[in-house]
């Protein structure tokens, strides 16, 4: 899955699965321009990879100025500009809904949901213009479960996924996959933020299973990364509209059925129904 002679832009790149991204696509031959809101962990990510085809450039994904700023500093760069990476996100304000404080929730929404539609939006014309491109979007677990007292960053993620599902349609004749990905359980700063917080915040379920997670060592952020390859890569071409689990979906088979998975709602969001789970309630 080589990305040779392809450029990419990596959002939330400093650090955690953003930071194992740009790292692997770098390994796999691609140019990469990685951005963060923090200026200083992007200035030593740019030492770590010192003699790669690396860019850092600080941008707040919420702000439109400083995306378009990105967006154009990335293809001035890199005219072939052909994959975008959505990995900026934050979880929010942790607690019950009439107790959390609403700037943050709404600043949740902001980074998470309206940061990864920002770049979309400022993208997509380049892609159509090139006949080409690959949108990768980071999801999580708020996505395909409900997460009580972390309500702002579920809420993104469902939120996210479906729009991810909606522009696959749109930009279909334009030759551009657009997938979200799960990563699994990963043990990075977001981890450490839940257990911080406490079970009197986040909810004991969640907290215990986050600090068996911490002892356990997670998913592993290399899976995530993996993924994310393949769905840069021309191994993907023509797979898009999926939600696709890192650590649980057979993704490297998928080129092998390509043709039966356009035709289905297999990896996509949906309504179960009472009949599904043998429940017979819809005479």
């Amino acid at each position: 899955m080589t990305l040779s002679g392809r450029a990419a832009m990596v959002t939330g790149a400093s650090q955690g699965l953003g930071k194992e991204i740009v790292a692997a696509y770098l390994a796999a031959g691609a140019s990469v321009v990685a951005c963060a809101r923090d200026a200083a962990m992007l200035e030593a990510l740019a030492r770590e990879h010192q003699g790669r085809s690396l860019i850092v450039h600080p941008c707040d994904v919420s702000k439109p100025d400083q995306v378009a700023s990105l967006v154009e500093t990335a293809i001035a760069a890199f005219p072939h500009l052909d994959i975008l990476v959505n990995s900026a996100g934050i979880y929010g304000p942790k607690g019950l809904i009439e107790d959390t404080d609403w700037a943050a929730w709404v600043q949740a929404i902001e980074i998470d949901l309206f940061g990864a539609v920002l770049l979309c939006r400022a993208v997509v014309p380049h892609f159509k213009r090139r006949n080409y491109g690959k949108i990768v979007q980071l999801s999580g677990g708020g996505a395909t479960a409900p997460m009580p007292r972390l309500s702002a960053y579920a809420t993104a993620k469902a939120a996210v996924v479906r729009f991810c599902e909606s522009l696959a349609l749109e930009v279909a004749d334009h030759n551009i996959d657009v997938n979200t990905v799960a990563p699994g359980a990963l043990n990075t700063r977001m981890l450490d933020e839940i257990l911080k917080a406490g079970p009197d915040v986040v909810g004991r379920d969640f907290y215990e299973r986050s600090l068996k997670q911490k002892q356990s060592g997670g998913a592993g952020l290399e899976k995530g990364a993996a993924l994310a390859v393949f769905l840069a890569s021309h191994a993907s071409d023509g797979i898009t509209g999926r939600l696709l689990s890192a650590v649980w979906d057979p993704w490297a088979a998928l080129p092998e059925h390509r043709a039966e998975l356009a035709q289905s709602d297999i990896y996509t969001l949906r309504r179960i129904t009472a009949r599904e789970r043998g429940k017979d309630w819809e005479k």
